[in-house]
């Protein structure tokens, strides 16, 4: 696999390339090389290839003729039907923007296009797409998760090459080299299988008015510090954390794991369990769920923890019933949203507090695409990428405009017209000169479905940090 320095990706030149405006699409691309190759073959294959029958000229020349097609001019209106299948319900933050997009398209551009929107419940989704895949049968579009399941899918040449596509249409240059880099990172491959749904740095959301009262003065920069900051609240009456820990969204709770994992193992512990030059069983491994499991037993969390959704997390941090709030940079749509009860400045960020600079720096953040957008190769034609092409030069904009959020596209917002939680999110990302994945990144589909579930009996004490560990390593074992 390709290994990157990610120390690298949110360089303040590949930021300038994010905050530009939109590029102008480039020239459509040269013939690919094999027709080259084809044009310059020997007299005597050429003959042979006259004496070929009709029939196979025919099918020959098909892939040559599509893979030609001119994208640099009007949309030709083709009569196209989508499926598109994410985790998003149609009114909710990405799914508001692809039907937003997919409406838009057929009213300003194609109206011989329409879609089918399904919603699929995020818990759900690995094993859908996966039964889905080998049944032949994936929707034209679809939510995914990059990391260890896509390459399952690219393995088995199941989606569509989108750098090759968006070359041959022209718009290489809509989807931001950040995220392109990102991208082929977590793939491990020199192109990118998957459109990006954000650029997001992770961390700790914090209400600044429940600080202040516990006598806060700054947000911590050290896990002493940080673990000092979580008994003083806990003192003033105020609950020190909140995390989604409802079945199906205990994503929240892994994530806090692996940020004491990465703290005080390093950037690339969980890799290293994956490819086997570590135990999940390691003692590191084990302290760090076992601090998870000793913040809840002490009630950082609060009561019902594991009733509690991502949504209902986000409420608790903007109305004053938690402190702080582990999520990406994402969540600054809802911050930005006028049902924000803290308003525009009252809720700040900080990136995971360090434990040794040495094992992971100050500068280096967890950092993902979001749940990623992949197509399907087998239904994948000239009519589909038309759309996509409106929706890698559209989305950005739409993004910026309608949530004041990121999503690795160019676009051409002026500075003065971001919102306040947005520039937020970019000052952060403008701090980054390194990058980790989240906790179950590098992990196949069942040993991290056992990490999200079991985390809910980390968290209320049925399992202890090495008991949780354990039942990882043992679904990594199974697996190999």
């Amino acid at each position: 696999m390709k290994k990157r320095v990610l120390a690298a990706l949110m360089s303040t030149a590949l930021l300038a390339g994010m905050l530009a405006g939109c590029a102008a699409p480039a020239a459509a691309p040269a013939a690919p090389a094999e027709e080259a190759v084809a044009e310059e073959a020997p007299a005597e294959e050429a003959a042979a290839e006259e004496e070929a029958p009709a029939e196979e000229a025919v099918e020959e020349e098909a892939p040559a003729a599509e893979a030609s097609a001119d994208f640099s001019g009007e949309d030709p209106q083709l009569e196209k039907h989508l499926k598109i299948s994410t985790i998003w319900a149609e009114d909710n933050d990405n799914g508001v923007l692809i039907n937003m997009i997919a409406k838009e398209y057929q009213e300003n551009v194609n109206p011989n296009f329409t879609w089918e929107y399904e919603y699929i419940p995020s818990a759900d989704l690995t094993q859908k797409i996966t039964t889905l895949a080998a049944a032949d049968d994936l929707p034209d579009i679809f939510a995914y998760e990059s990391g260890k399941p896509i390459v399952e899918l690219i393995e088995a040449d199941k989606i569509v090459d989108i750098g090759a596509e968006l070359a041959r249409i022209g718009d290489t240059d809509y989807v931001t080299p950040s995220a392109t880099s990102l991208l082929q990172t977590l793939s491990g491959t020199d192109t990118i299988y998957d459109l990006p749904l954000g650029l997001n740095v992770e961390g700790f959301w914090y209400n600044k008015a429940l600080f202040e009262e516990a006598g806060i003065e700054a947000p911590p920069a050290t896990m002493d510090e940080f673990e000092e900051d979580l008994q003083k609240l806990q003192d003033a009456g105020i609950q020190p954390l909140v995390a989604g820990g409802a079945s199906g969204e205990t994503w929240g709770s892994t994530r806090v794991v692996n940020a004491i994992t990465v703290r005080t193992v390093g950037n690339d512990a969980m890799k290293k369990a994956a490819d086997g030059e570590a135990k999940y069983t390691d003692q590191g491994y084990v302290d760090a769920a076992q601090k998870v499991a000793d913040w809840a037993a002490k009630g950082y969390f609060g009561e019902g923890i594991n009733t509690v959704t991502m949504n209902a997390a986000g409420q608790m941090l903007m109305s004053g019933q938690a402190a702080i709030f582990y999520n990406g940079s994402w969540f600054s749509g809802s911050l930005n949203s006028e049902d924000n009860a803290a308003g525009e400045d009252g809720i700040g960020f900080f990136n995971i507090p360090v434990v040794d600079e040495s094992i992971s720096s100050a500068t280096d953040y967890s950092m993902n695409c979001g749940n990623i957008l992949c197509l399907d190769k087998t239904k994948y034609d000239d009519a589909t990428a038309w759309f996509l092409k409106y929706f890698v030069e559209h989305i950005g904009d739409a993004a910026m405009s309608t949530q004041g959020t990121i999503k690795g596209y160019t676009y051409s917002t002026k500075a003065e017209d971001i919102k306040p939680y947005t520039q937020l999110v970019l000052d952060e990302i403008d701090k980054a000169t390194g990058a980790f994945t989240w906790y179950e990144a590098t992990m196949n589909a069942e040993v991290s479905k056992t990490a999200q579930e079991n985390v809910q009996l980390l968290l209320t004490g049925d399992m202890d940090g090495q008991a949780y560990m354990e039942s990882i390593q043992e679904a990594a074992d199974m697996a190999d």
